[in-house]
């Protein structure tokens, strides 16, 4: 029973069609709490206030009890941990995070205005709805294997804000001393101008402040650059590689191919991959490590595995 409402809730398999049905329904249920948030912002619609109440209870009671369910099934989602282990880090990781700060600000909707903030946090389990299809994969898988090479881009961009904040301080604070009052004024300015936002708010008008914005800018267009043409490589390669794992059931793989592990394959036993995809898979790349494939050897979410087609054409 456990582990059949594990594969309605948790999967989303589209031949499954309890499954499909509860996709629709918590879609429903999750648009249908975002729009009466929304809603609920209107002063003309004051007098739908008590429906726009039982609606938002309802749907918080739906994600209470799916809440639940996950962490109960959490052994599922993470088969190499014990059970307590697996809950504790659905708990921790980004769904059961985003599930929490769902359910709690219901309580709290007229106290501190930090638990009334949180009714935000609604909005972004929108990104649940996206994880089970291919284009949130991509975009974590994305920042995950480009992580380090995003970040180094990221310190680039904070050292450029900081060392451009500071002299336009110093070159703008005596022209400016209401304008430029500290070096957070030019740690503004410097951001909007490094990103090429440029508010407007804040402007150097001494010469030399000038020649100094113009400097910055040309160097903000070329830092801004970096990580995007970091992440949009990533997306290319990613992509190839769904296309890969996507076609390679129905295609004559004559060569060896490298197939990334997706949620559909993470959890899975080599034995059950070969069974069920008529394939061969000769190597498991996983991480900094190299593993030759036992038939009980269990994938894992980010493994890339060396896979051939055995199907015949």
């Amino acid at each position: 029973m456990k582990e059949k409402l594990f594969n309605i809730i948790q999967i989303g398999d589209r031949s499954n069609h309890i499954s499909r049905f509860f996709d629709i329904f918590i879609t429903i249920t999750i648009f249908a709490n975002i729009i009466v948030t929304f809603m609920e912002t209107f002063q003309e619609l004051a007098f739908l206030s008590t429906w726009f109440r039982v609606i938002e209870v309802i749907t918080i009671s739906i994600f209470c009890v799916e809440y639940i369910f996950r962490i109960w099934t959490a052994g599922y989602l993470y088969p190499e941990m014990t059970t307590g282990r697996a809950r504790l880090r659905f708990l921790i990781s980004f769904d059961g995070i985003i599930d929490f700060l769902t359910i709690v600000p219901a309580s709290f909707l007229s106290g501190f205005v930090i638990f009334r903030m949180l009714r935000v946090a609604r909005i972004f389990h929108l990104f649940r709805l996206n994880a089970k299809y291919d284009s949130f994969n991509v975009i974590t898988t994305v920042l995950y294997e480009k992580k380090n090479q995003i970040i180094s881009s990221l310190f680039i961009v904070l050292v450029l804000m900081l060392a451009s904040s500071l002299c336009m301080y110093s070159v703008e604070h005596n022209a400016q001393p209401d304008v430029f009052q500290n070096a957070f004024s030019g740690l503004w300015w410097s951001m909007s101008t490094l990103l090429t936002v440029g508010y407007g708010d804040i402007y150097p008008i001494t010469p030399l402040g000038r020649i100094i914005a113009i400097v910055i800018a040309y160097l903000g267009v070329g830092a801004v650059a970096i990580p995007t043409g970091i992440i949009s490589a990533g997306f290319v390669e990613q992509y190839q590689r769904k296309s890969t794992l996507s076609n390679f059931r129905n295609a004559d793989i004559k060569e060896i191919a490298e197939i990334f592990v997706d949620k559909q394959y993470a959890g899975k036993t080599i034995e059950e991959i070969e069974d069920d995809d008529q394939a061969t898979i000769y190597l498991i790349l996983r991480d900094d490590l190299s593993i030759l494939p036992q038939k009980d050897t269990v994938l894992k979410l980010n493994d890339i595995i060396v896979v051939r087609s055995t199907e015949e054409t």
